[in-house]
């Protein structure tokens, strides 16, 4: 799969569903250079010159041994290990890399996202909703950002809870810097996760994408605080397009135009208490679970 993804001639998520057609990453590899398709999608990693499957194979090996060194584990998607509530979304990345351990637990889980500059309230409220969580025995997801998203995961570390950093950075980087030991912590307890190459920085488009892959491994996104260019309100879109239910607190709602255009959707739930998310999700993680 890295050799395919090396190659570079597609968008990431056409391979996810080319390799899940085939069953095979190496045919859809040995088809793609038959092809000469054009170059396309995420960069590769190589230079211009043609590389043959044998090359790929080798450069892909050498960097899976170094990714294992770092304890870094890639996980595609194909393996029984892929997080089920991603697989079952038509955004899905054909690679995560997770630093630490994701468990079968981990399919019972719900996003808290919000602003980087939250109010001392809507940290407050982060952290209840995340303690919550834990005493019902789910797992805390959030995006390792300041704010909301980091009152949420410290919140569950603190209250011995499963929590899951999804990143908008490769493995080997920490953003925001300050938060380089959190991520550190979530690692050793719960598990980061990145859909990037291990070194790949911060970049515009990188954060809207972990978006996606962050709604898209819970079964529910709550919103804490956002406003109206936040990447929380994106997250919430693509929630719903993905048929999760987005949980929004009575506050952003009264606060924010495009909260309240939001809770007027299918799927969306204006909530005043913790409780409400998880009484909402007892009831459609049931007989026909949201879990793939």
């Amino acid at each position: 799969m890295v050799a395919l993804l090396r190659l570079g001639r597609r968008p990431w998520v056409e391979y996810a569903d080319l390799v899940e057609e085939r069953g095979s990453a190496s045919a859809v590899l040995q088809q793609e250079l038959s092809d000469q398709a054009e170059p396309g999608g995420q960069a590769s990693l190589l230079s211009s010159n043609a590389p043959t499957a044998a090359e790929l194979v080798a450069q892909s090996t050498a960097d899976l041994e170094r990714w294992a060194a770092k304890r870094m584990r890639l996980v595609t998607v194909l393996e029984p290990d892929y997080p089920p509530n991603l697989r079952a979304v038509h955004d899905r990345p054909p690679i995560v890399f997770i630093r630490g351990r994701l468990t079968s637990e981990d399919a019972r889980s719900v996003a808290v996202v919000g602003a980087r500059q939250a109010t001392p309230a809507g940290l407050d409220r982060a952290r209840s909703i995340a303690h919550h969580l834990v005493d019902h025995d789910y797992t805390v997801v959030s995006g390792l950002a300041a704010g909301i998203d980091t009152a949420a995961h410290t919140a569950a570390l603190a209250h011995k809870g499963r929590t899951v950093a999804v990143i908008g950075t490769g493995l080997d980087r920490a953003y925001p810097p300050q938060n380089e030991r959190l991520q550190r912590e979530i690692a050793d307890q719960g598990a980061v996760v990145s859909q990037f190459w291990p070194d790949s920085p911060p970049s515009r488009r990188s954060f809207p994408m972990r978006n996606a892959v962050m709604s898209g491994i819970a079964l529910a996104t709550v919103v804490v605080e956002a406003s109206q260019t936040s990447g929380s309100r994106l997250q919430a879109r693509l929630a719903l397009a993905q048929t999760r239910p987005v949980f929004l607190l009575e506050e952003l709602v009264g606060a924010q135009p495009w909260a309240r255009e939001c809770a007027a959707r299918p799927g969306a739930h204006v909530i005043r208490d913790p409780a409400e998310i998880t009484a909402a999700l007892d009831r459609l993680i049931g007989p026909g679970s949201l879990v793939a």
